[in-house]
């Protein structure tokens, strides 16, 4: 069974509750706390203002079937992830918040144990600049390159205005302003996807872990329990910050690596052989499968199979193809066998999630 939520806000669909409530691991009055209808799952989500412009989430909650939100996200925010158990346990996701309508997909008897932090004005513009300073060149350029065809700046712009240039971006798209791009906009945002999902992505390292443990673990009450997990996520921020130096430090290594991505993003449908692929960026399979996991956590076959079902989700999000086109268009010779790497990576299989796809634009 599937529930579709069409919400103004994301965290909509959840019912209100307090400091009380026995799965919490600590509390304070002053928390903004959340439940799971009764008959969608349980769990709670917790929500803690550390200051006007730090805001820290821990969520954690199972659901009973599908559901489905089309909703807008925060807005105006930059979401630090850490994802304790999910779809992707063991990372953590950095990336800005436009406020922008999507579907989210939640499937059934997944876990959701997550620790969160926004960070909101004024401290977004100079995180923004941060952020971008520790990007591999390659993905640097990327971003860049999206935000000069949203913002219809042309030319090569300096760090500190692309960083303004995301900042005001984000204003308007929260003022409802720029939510709907162009075809040519959101295809072209499209191809980057899975070079931007990879780019926020990262490894929570033992050190991470060990600040989390301590937010999760929080004995103090009030003022100083605010302060203490204040610092922590402060010096869980700048932990993240260092492991993307280190990435950007192994990826100014990898080249070829980058240039077989490449390969693969834009010959995903027949894509060339792992042999083939080695050979056309000079390196050879074993240093080619080692690169991708060390530069992307996946294997060359994982990081295609990636493109493939980004690329089908665009598809049955913007096209009106049938299911065995958009799998013929991607790469897939099986539909079968595109309906469940489809559902396995989304949560839903293809026609149900067109469905609710369709529904979204009407």
């Amino acid at each position: 069974m599937t529930t579709r939520l069409q919400l103004k806000n994301w965290t909509d669909w959840l019912l209100p509750s307090d400091a009380d409530y026995t799965r919490l691991l600590h509390a304070d009055v002053s928390d903004h706390i959340q439940v799971c209808p009764p008959q969608l799952g349980h769990g709670y989500l917790q929500k803690i203002t550390l200051r006007d412009d730090l805001t820290l989430v821990i969520l954690d909650y199972t659901l009973h079937q599908n559901v489905v939100v089309d909703a807008a996200g925060e807005g105006e925010s930059l979401e630090l992830t850490f994802h304790l158990d999910s779809r992707t346990p063991g990372y953590s996701f950095f990336c800005p918040d436009f406020g922008l309508r999507d579907l989210a997909v939640m499937p059934t008897q997944q876990r959701f144990f997550k620790v969160e932090l926004f960070f909101k004005r004024p401290t977004l513009a100079p995180y923004y600049q941060t952020f971008l300073e520790r990007l591999p060149a390659q993905t640097y350029d990327t971003v860049e390159h999206i935000i000069q065809s949203l913002s219809r700046t042309p030319g090569r712009m300096a760090r500190t205005h692309v960083a303004e240039k995301l900042d005001h971006l984000q204003q308007a798209a929260t003022a409802n302003t720029v939510c709907r791009w162009s075809q040519s906009l959101t295809d072209m945002i499209g191809r980057e996807e899975i070079t931007l999902n990879h780019a926020v992505r990262s490894p929570v390292t033992p050190a991470m872990k060990s600040v989390i443990g301590r937010i999760l673990s929080c004995p103090y009450q009030g003022r100083t329990r605010r302060a203490y997990l204040e610092r922590q996520a402060l010096k869980l921020t700048a932990l993240r910050f260092d492991a993307m130096i280190a990435s950007r430090q192994l990826a100014a290594d990898r080249d070829c690596i980058y240039q077989a991505a490449a390969i693969l993003r834009q010959e995903f449908a027949q894509p060339p052989s792992i042999e083939k692929l080695a050979r056309q960026v000079s390196t050879n399979r074993f240093k080619l499968n080692q690169g991708f996991h060390e530069v992307y956590g996946t294997t060359p076959f994982g990081y295609l199979r990636d493109c493939r079902l980004l690329h089908a989700r665009r598809l049955l999000m913007t096209s009106g193809l049938s299911i065995s086109q958009v799998a013929t268009a991607v790469g897939y010779t099986c539909r079968s066998k595109f309906a469940t790497a489809f559902r396995q990576q989304m949560g839903l299989n293809p026609k149900a999630f067109q469905m609710q796809a369709w529904r979204l634009v009407s």
